[in-house]
């Protein structure tokens, strides 16, 4: 055989044929087990209806004795068992003729025949028993009467006794004779179906040694030959044996390994060529890439810094506008007298003048971030910078109902320090505390000075009585981490730009418990630790008061 169409087509024939074969012998063993089933089944069913017959006579009897016994009896209780006894006969009748009538088989018949005369023997003798019964019943003796019907029963019960026994032992048989033939073909069909399976078997095996095996194994070879030439041996050919369609491919398989093993040898040179183009060329990308990080880096930070920090300022503004407009509206409509609107705009002004510093203040950040300027520290007041930024939001405080205080101790203390820088740090704090402290009441700004081995210290306290700090505080320094208790609006960069601050004025600032809170040891508290020149300012008649600037 040549040509792998052949083999595969004698191998698809030989594998419809088996299943043909298989298909047929299971269709022939159905229909021999149903013919089976069937006999016995119409055997059993037999034998339930000559036992029904069995009992419509012996109610026949019965009936027939009330009948001559008592003659005041209704005859419709004879007739009724009458025709119960005649339709049992008939359904017997139908029964055999179904079963056995209707059949080609010529065994069926003579068995039908055999089973039609006891049957009518019962017939006669059902119709002998009515007319005796009705010979009977015209006697007038009653003790001669008593004594036909006790004959007439005895007659009855002789010619119906032993027909039905024998039809009834007949069934029997039959059902026996059923259930041995079910056994036999159980057998039968067993041998047959271990001898089909060992053909199909030989028949398969001989397939695939003579087809199937030598097509994979040459397939088997060209695969291997295939992973050879992947791996970049090259110089792998396969011996051509024979004509058909795999001799086709594998001539074909080895001019396609030789046109590729020239085509390597160009390409070899012209890789080189391009590594050494790539080469320089990656090295200006990554640059590139580089400085285009760092800008975008920065523009992120930036907007990120800008949308946080310019909320505050502008929401003020926009209150005392709206302040002033409904003013200005009351006045028109002449409901109240005019309003003198000179400290409104003081406080635009003044907000104004704080956005301009905050807009500053991010340009600045970004720029340090990018490494381009440094602060500018000189000396300045630590009350005055801690009482501006508590100025500046005492208004929100105000309009949370919280208490906003600042303890400025009994002695000033002078910085090296940017004032702007350290103002935005302390406001930031204090703003964090009220957008973020769930049921807070009362917020405390206050300023000590400590002595220790690095000489005078500044300490700058913001505590509140609300919540406190969750247990991984240290993760709040992280930009654009937040915690989502309060549900406020903000990006979450309020500490980290506080720490970038403070580490840069040589100070530090941690987290933890401020004890003033209704649960234990609750209440925020965040402090910043500075280098202090040592120049002590004193307060006057400030000493330790405590100035209160915002109405719970």
């Amino acid at each position: 055989m040549r040509s792998l169409k052949v083999r595969f087509a004698l191998l698809l024939g030989g594998t419809a044929l088996l299943a043909l074969l298989a298909a047929a012998g299971v269709l022939w063993s159905i229909q021999l087990a149903e013919r089976t089933i069937e006999r016995t089944l119409a055997a059993q069913h037999r034998l339930e209806l000559l036992a029904e017959l069995s009992g419509r006579l012996t109610q026949y009897g019965l009936a027939a004795i009330e009948s001559v016994g008592n003659p005041e009896a209704p005859p419709e209780a004879l007739s009724v068992t009458r025709d119960r006894v005649d339709q049992a006969l008939n359904t017997v009748d139908e029964a055999l003729g179904r079963g056995m009538g209707a059949s080609g088989d010529p065994r069926d018949r003579i068995q039908y025949v055999a089973r039609t005369r006891p049957l009518a023997s019962v017939r006669a003798a059902r119709a002998m028993l009515d007319r005796q019964v009705l010979s009977v019943q015209r006697e007038s003796d009653t003790e001669r009467r008593r004594t036909a019907m006790q004959g007439t029963l005895n007659a009855f019960g002789a010619m119906t006794g032993p027909p039905l026994s024998l039809l009834i032992e007949t069934e029997r048989r039959s059902m026996a004779a059923g259930s041995e033939d079910a056994r036999a073909l159980t057998r039968r069909l067993t041998l047959a179906s271990l001898a089909a399976a060992a053909l199909a078997l030989a028949f398969v095996l001989v397939l695939y040694r003579s087809v199937t095996r030598p097509t994979l194994a040459r397939i088997e070879e060209i695969r291997r030959a295939a992973g050879a030439v992947g791996s970049g041996a090259l110089d792998t050919r396969l011996s051509v044996e024979t004509r058909d369609e795999l001799g086709v491919l594998v001539a074909n398989f080895n001019r396609m390994v030789a046109r590729l093993s020239r085509r390597e040898g160009r390409l070899a040179a012209d890789r080189a060529a391009l590594e050494d183009t790539v080469e320089a060329r990656t090295a200006d990308l990554r640059a590139a890439n580089a400085r285009l990080e760092m800008v975008d880096r920065s523009r992120r930070r930036f907007f990120a810094d800008v949308s946080h920090e310019l909320r505050t300022p502008l929401t003020v503004i926009l209150g005392e506008c709206d302040l002033a407009q409904r003013s200005i509206d009351r006045s028109a409509k002449g409901i109240g007298k005019p309003t003198d609107f000179t400290p409104v705009f003081a406080t635009i002004r003044k907000r104004a003048q704080r956005l301009k510093r905050r807009v500053e203040d991010l340009l600045r950040v970004a720029r340090s971030e990018s490494g381009q300027i440094e602060l500018d520290p000189r000396p300045v007041s630590a009350v005055a910078v801690a009482s501006d930024a508590v100025d500046d939001l005492a208004s929100e405080a105000a309009r949370r109902r919280v208490e906003l205080i600042l303890e400025p101790g009994p002695r000033d203390i002078e910085l090296n320090a940017d004032p702007e820088w350290l103002r935005q740090v302390i406001e930031s704090l204090i703003d964090n505390a009220l957008r973020h402290a769930t049921g807070l009441t009362r917020v405390t700004v206050s300023l000590t000075e400590q002595h220790g081995p690095q000489g005078l210290r500044a300490v700058v306290a913001i505590e509140d009585d609300g919540p406190g700090f969750p247990e991984a505080a240290d993760a709040l320094f992280e930009r654009f981490h937040r915690e989502g208790r309060s549900g406020e609006p903000g990006f979450g960069i309020g500490l980290a730009l506080a720490r970038w601050v403070v580490e840069r004025h040589d100070g530090a600032i941690s987290l933890g418990r401020s004890g003033h809170g209704s649960g234990q040891d609750s209440g925020a508290r965040v402090v910043i630790d500075l280098p202090a020149l040592d120049v002590r300012i004193g307060l006057g008649g400030h000493g330790a008061a405590q100035e209160r600037i915002g109405a719970a």
